[in-house]
């Protein structure tokens, strides 16, 4: 006779014929659905942490050549390192939380804020302290606030039971900070960081304002605006000499570029830009908008025979009278202050066009490209406005293309 089914092999089977059911349709029934499937989960999660806390016991992982339970857990059940020390946080402290596991077994809190129970018990537990961890007012936090805000709140009772170990964590955490450039195809460069808390902190706050959304036509992804404010931080440190002189000369950008490419000229080279690829023409005619220009001269075996004198396209002068007249970008709708603008020229001085200050105007960072790169057109009304004109919306292309206005004859 054959014998019974376990309760594991029970709980495969009646798993397997829950899953072959369809959600049920509606938002109170799916609402209903949600909470009682998750209630289920965090027991059985309660369970899986019990058995990852006496598995840490043995030394099943060592006979299977690996270093640690964490590291068996995370390749065999596949988790993250974090969801594998959660495991074995909740089932080392579930006799040291009794009151907190009752709550979740009664839909009370979810297995994430017991979860961070158990760890800062672990925490203080570890702390080398004579404070004695106590659950209530964490369970008491846990059954009133979302995970988000249950995490902040553990993070001050570890604080408050061992303030040294919570400096040195974060001390710890600070010497783990690292920022690399690694090059990749095309030019592109992969930008890694990790920061500690604060120094995170620090960069949202400068970061954030930047990144917002900048006028009704701005569609750029969220994780383009912050790489974009990041770009634009570090060119406003420059242009305001924030960052320290080296030799006496403040960093900025070095381009080397011919005067075929900044005319533009068919089959001219791209320039040289420090620390990148060679850029496009398209480019250099933008930061030679606002720009220092030094002449060398070359000879046929490019041995330079000539260095001229450092001028400025837009003067000192011309640009405090622009900061007064423009106070900051004239893009229809953006509100960057002066100081995080450049001078552009309306008709480019590398086609004729002067740098007097009715041909200039203050443009933002990422209206200036789109004036050059972006192929929009910034035309000059009568008023003195200005309205921006994007490349699909090209009203006088559009107009001269329609079939109609081309098979009229032209009239002198």
């Amino acid at each position: 006779m054959d014998s019974p089914p376990d309760e594991l092999t029970q709980l495969e089977a009646a798993a397997d014929g829950f899953f072959a059911q369809p959600v049920p349709q509606g938002g109170p029934a799916l609402a209903s659905y949600l909470e009682r499937v998750q209630r289920v989960n965090d027991k059985l999660l309660v369970k899986s942490s019990e058995a990852g806390a006496a598995f840490a016991e043995t030394d099943h992982y060592e006979e299977q050549g690996l270093c640690s339970p964490l590291h068996w857990m995370r390749l065999n059940l596949h988790l993250t390192g974090g969801a594998a020390s959660d495991r074995i946080a909740v089932g080392q402290q579930l006799p040291n939380i009794p009151e907190s596991h009752q709550s979740l077994l009664e839909g009370e809190i979810g297995y994430a804020h017991l979860a961070h129970i158990a760890r800062t018990a672990v925490a203080i537990e570890e702390s080398g302290t004579n404070n004695q961890f106590d659950e209530a007012p964490l369970l008491k936090k846990a059954r009133e606030l979302p995970v988000g805000r249950f995490i902040d709140f553990t993070y001050h009772v570890r604080h408050a039971g061992d303030p040294v170990g919570y400096a040195e964590g974060e001390a710890q955490k600070l010497e783990a900070s690292s920022l690399t450039f690694k090059k990749g195809e095309g030019g592109m460069v992969w930008v890694r960081g990790v920061f500690d808390p604060e120094g995170a902190a620090i960069l949202r706050t400068a970061y954030e304002p930047l990144a917002r959304r900048n006028g009704k036509g701005d569609d750029r992804r969220r994780d383009r605006r912050l790489a974009d404010a990041a770009v634009e931080l570090a060119r406003h440190a420059l242009d305001n000499g924030l960052v320290p002189q080296h030799r006496s000369v403040r960093p900025h950008l070095n381009v080397v570029t011919t005067l075929e490419t900044l005319k533009r000229e068919a089959g001219a080279p791209a320039a040289d830009l420090e620390f990148s690829l060679p850029i496009s023409a398209e480019a250099v005619e933008r930061l030679a908008c606002d720009c220092s220009v030094t002449r060398v001269l070359l000879g046929a075996d490019s041995v330079v025979i000539d260095v001229g004198r450092e001028k400025r396209v837009i003067s000192p002068a011309q640009r405090k009278a622009l900061n007064v007249r423009d106070k900051g970008c004239r893009w229809p709708g953006c509100d960057r202050s002066a100081t995080w603008t450049d001078g552009h020229h309306i008709d480019h001085w590398n086609k004729g066009g002067p740098s007097d200050l009715p041909n200039l105007v203050l443009l933002c960072a990422r209206h200036h490209w789109m004036a050059h790169e972006g192929k929009w057109q910034l035309v000059k009304t009568g008023d003195g406005q200005f309205l921006a004109i994007p490349p699909q919306l090209d009203i006088y292309q559009k107009f001269w293309r329609r079939p109609e206005v081309q098979s009229r004859p032209m009239r002198r």
